[in-house]
């Protein structure tokens, strides 16, 4: 009997646990069926915009977080820089209704290991899951594996590297948010910042890039797929 029971402690303490960010409550409770329905996983929270994700993100860090590309607040391509850096080790999935390869690559290239199509079966859902819980990229068959070995090349090579990777991550994360419309305080609030420290990275993202103005921000990060202006509102 004490052996069964350390069988049983075990076998909970090996479940992947799960994260859900998503902001549609029945597309949520979905997909925690289908998560909590596997032996080995195990859906320990939720959230419904951004902003809620990284917060809980933070608290309850698990190993996976399940994030839906389209979110309020703050949408799943600006939340994974900065559940990555609270939480280093948990990997994430990107679930999205894009298609288009341009926004796989920006989920890697912003430390995402997942993005399944969310036309796609549930079992794409659920392999990407152990996939990138074992360290391993996984993209929806409907999107071309060659993205992954183009992500890869461009990440390994500073040859030719478009001007954005010169900025740290934090200045990446402020040019980002800037983007999107924030003002100085709604992203000193978003990143746990004070205004003056970001009005500060602003100054610096501006001085390393050679422009002059928010305009010309925007107009570059749209230029170089740093964003894609139809991800931003939804």
């Amino acid at each position: 009997m004490l052996n069964w029971k350390h069988q049983k402690e075990s076998e909970k303490m090996d479940k992947i646990s799960v994260f859900l960010a998503e902001d549609h409550a029945v597309v949520r409770e979905g997909l925690k069926h289908v998560i909590s329905s596997q032996q080995d996983m195990d859906v320990i929270g939720e959230a419904e915009d951004g902003i809620e994700a990284v917060k809980k993100v933070k608290s309850l860090r698990p190993d996976v977080t399940l994030l839906d590309i389209s979110m309020p607040r703050l949408n799943g391509l600006e939340a994974i820089p900065l559940i990555r850096e609270a939480v280093p080790d948990c990997k994430i999935v990107v679930l999205s209704m894009h298609k288009k390869e341009a926004y796989a690559h920006q989920v890697l290239a912003s430390g995402g290991l997942g993005y399944v199509l969310k036309a796609s079966p549930s079992a794409d859902l659920v392999r990407a899951i152990r996939a990138v819980y074992r360290g391993e990229y996984f993209l929806s068959p409907g999107i071309s594996q060659e993205v992954i070995t183009a992500y890869i090349k461009s990440r390994d090579t500073n040859k030719d590297a478009p001007a954005y990777h010169i900025l740290s991550g934090r200045e990446q994360q402020v040019l980002r948010l800037t983007v999107e419309g924030n003002s100085i305080s709604q992203t000193a609030d978003i990143l746990f910042l004070s205004p003056k420290t970001v009005e500060r990275h602003r100054a610096n993202i501006m001085k390393k890039l050679n422009l002059n103005n928010i305009i010309d921000l925007m107009k570059y990060a749209i230029q170089n797929g740093i964003i894609d202006p139809n991800l931003w509102g939804k």
